[in-house]
């Protein structure tokens, strides 16, 4: 959730010094690698329920936030801005220049990473923007800011600033002044609770709401496979446990925000995936058979072929996946009540 560090690329140093991430296997292992072995962490199931797979730094205390790991973000980088939905930014720029008050924008982004969302976003949004990026893991947060963007579509000045939180404590009062905040994989790992706290704090703060890239609980596989809605359903219960909302987390959210007054319009935003993107294919395989095995163990045995199948269809090039996301833009009322 990288190698050298630029602001076209959005890479991360490879070499991040004496933080440095233990045990994690960028791209697309060897056949000789098993398959368990190979999931980068934060791509595969997890081991508790209500939590993800994680890579911990090699200084961390027990008490640390988990860490995602910067290789998977980097592989699902470029094919989540590719669906990323455009057609959700003409309304937002609307809304952004009618804000009353406003000299440049002031962007809250939850659950950062490593800022793969301001670097889509802020060249698509004219004028100056100050981007808070916020993340419970001050090691993505740092490598969100030394990529981050620097100019807006106009050639505006984007400035950063990072804040280490969680966004289940968050409150109108800490959005005071934003003109926009914005996630991306975020509501499908948010529980019911912590979606209406995002919506009361979005819709008292006035501010508008641009969420992307939520398990919509769909794939296609084409060639296809008789086992492939075995998996995905139990993938789906996988992704509802601990009280996680999952492929649940869009209708939640769009309820949320209408219920607290908010205009909310839907796209969706489908990863396309073929030969091009094979690494990411590969991975995400893994994590997602692995993680239907680990909500009904009796897959285990005929997952392993239908697994070594699609991984070598991967390697072929013979394999395309759509991942079905929607993307959602709640458009608050402004504080004060203008419409």
């Amino acid at each position: 959730m990288r190698k050298t560090a630029t602001k076209q690329s959005g890479k991360i140093p490879a070499q991040p010094g004496p933080r440095e991430v233990a045990s994690v296997k960028p791209g697309v292992p060897s056949h000789a690698e098993s398959d368990a072995e190979s999931v980068i962490p934060g791509a595969g199931p997890s081991t508790h329920p209500g939590e993800r797979p994680t890579v911990r730094l090699r200084d961390a205390g027990p008490d640390d936030a988990p860490r995602y790991a910067p290789e998977w973000l980097e592989l699902r980088e470029g094919p989540d801005a590719a669906a990323r939905a455009g057609d959700l930014i003409d309304p937002l720029r609307i809304r952004l220049a009618n804000l009353p008050g406003k000299a440049g924008l002031v962007i809250h982004d939850l659950g950062c990473g490593t800022g793969s969302m301001g670097r889509w976003l802020a060249p698509r949004l004219d004028g100056p923007q100050h981007w808070i990026l916020h993340d419970r893991d001050p090691y993505l947060l740092h490598f969100a800011a030394v990529a981050s963007p620097r100019s807006a579509a106009d050639g505006s000045r984007v400035t950063v600033e990072t804040r280490r939180g969680d966004v289940g404590l968050l409150t109108p009062d800490a959005l005071a002044g934003a003109s926009l905040v914005t996630a991306s994989a975020l509501l499908d790992v948010l529980t019911r609770e912590e979606i209406e706290t995002l919506a009361t704090a979005c819709t008292g703060a006035g501010c508008p709401a641009l969420l992307t890239l939520s398990v919509a609980g769909r794939v296609e596989l084409t060639p296809a496979d008789p086992l492939d809605e075995e998996i995905a359903d139990a993938f789906n219960a996988h992704q509802r446990r601990g009280g996680l909302l999952g492929p649940d987390a869009v209708t939640v959210a769009c309820e949320a925000f209408s219920e607290r007054g908010a205009t909310v319009r839907l796209h969706p935003s489908a990863w396309r995936l073929g030969p091009a993107e094979s690494a990411l294919t590969a991975q995400w395989l893994r994590g997602w058979v692995g993680a239907a095995v680990e909500e009904r163990p009796e897959l285990k045995e005929p997952a392993e072929r239908y697994l070594r199948d699609r991984l070598e269809a991967c390697r072929a090039g013979e394999l395309k996946v759509v991942v079905h996301h929607t993307d959602l833009l709640a458009l608050s009322r402004p504080a004060g009540g203008a419409s």
